[in-house]
């Protein structure tokens, strides 16, 4: 294992982070394979991880993660405080809910959160997170009584992390990004103010399913390539320790277009790499649906269908009528986003259609 600093916090962190979602029970079946496992093999699947050199174990508040914050605080009263750095989390914005969050975080883990970041910061919250009396003032106020180290945010919207890389009161910031989610990274990594700050990237799975088309080694090296602080990966078995952590270190990442390539031998992949840069004056956020109907085809085809039939055909008929399109000017793949617009809403009427017969 191989470690790197956490921005300008002082800390260094293993490059591979113990996400601790598939070691939780409780009704949050949020992956792919879900285990449950009971509270002695988790602890002892996460001791088995830190035998190997992980030192950065990923959370959230109960209920989030089920009762994964519980059984990441007994770890680490067995292995010792000092031995681990832990990442926290929570959804909350306001400032009083914030600070509620943590003090009930702090008691299921029994001691402090390294870092505590505002989870999934979006468009609809963020300048109430960001804003006076929000959930960054309350963190560090948190910070300045001891119950955390370090603030973060985390979002999925590259715009959001920019904000936090430009705030001085945001040590930490965790993304999401993989080998075919790559373009917010692809910014990220064009942007200097991020260096300043510790980064975690997520998703580099995309929730478990990316393993079934590429090599969990080549996912891994893929991510690192970035400039970042540690991958943080879901893990729920020694295999899948073993798997994780036997990556090759000299930070390969395969081409979007070998991606693609790739993709396209069992699907008709959209080459969508979720940069952003996709404006649309609707408010439609167009990356999400070109993501949603790769998952369909990627093994999420429930999932991406039910999130997809929330406004698709809205999406669709805006699209139709548009004829400003600012979104194929500013889109970096050429894309003919119209065209697939209209794709994504015919495969979710197939389904539905289908569904009824």
């Amino acid at each position: 294992m191989k470690y790197r600093r956490l921005g300008n916090t002082g800390v260094v962190v293993s490059e591979i982070g113990f996400g601790t979602i598939p070691i939780l029970s409780g009704d949050v079946a949020v992956l792919p394979d879900y285990y449950s496992p009971p509270m002695e093999t988790a602890v002892s699947i996460m001791k088995y991880a830190y035998d190997r050199g992980c030192n950065l174990y990923d959370t959230a508040i109960v209920p989030e993660y089920g009762d994964a914050e519980i059984k990441l605080g007994v770890f680490a009263s067995q292995i010792g405080r000092d031995n681990i750095i832990i990442s926290d989390k929570s959804r909350f914005f306001t400032g009083a809910e914030m600070y509620s969050a943590v003090v009930t975080s702090c008691g299921n883990l029994g001691t402090y959160a390294d870092m505590y970041f505002v989870h999934q910061v979006d468009l609809d919250n963020v300048d109430i997170t960001f804003g006076a009396g929000g959930a960054i003032d309350a963190l560090c106020e948190l910070k300045q009584q001891g119950k955390i180290r370090f603030v973060g945010v985390a979002s999925h919207y590259y715009d959001i992390l920019l904000r936090g890389a430009l705030d001085s009161r945001v040590d930490i910031l965790q993304g999401s990004g993989n080998l075919l989610e790559r373009g917010m990274m692809d910014r990220v990594e064009g942007e200097p103010l991020f260096q300043q700050k510790g980064f975690l990237l997520n998703k580099v799975y995309a929730a478990g399913i990316l393993p079934t088309f590429f090599s969990t080694s080549s996912l891994i090296s893929g991510a690192l390539s970035y400039p970042i602080s540690s991958a943080v990966i879901g893990l729920g078995t020694y295999d899948e320790v073993n798997a994780a952590f036997s990556y090759d270190d000299d930070y390969r990442r395969l081409s979007f277009d070998a991606v693609i390539a790739r993709l396209e031998k069992y699907f008709p992949a959209i080459p969508c790499d979720r940069c952003q840069l996709c404006e649309c004056k609707h408010g439609t956020e167009i990356h999400i649906i070109l993501r949603q109907f790769n998952y369909y085809f990627l093994g999420k085809n429930y999932w991406a269908l039910r999130k997809l039939d929330m406004g698709i055909e809205k999406s669709a008929d805006l699209c139709k009528h548009c004829i400003d399109m600012p979104c194929l000017r500013h889109c970096p793949k050429d894309i003919n986003i119209p065209f697939e617009i209209q794709k994504v809403k015919e495969l979710v009427a197939t389904h539905v259609r289908n569904s009824r017969i």
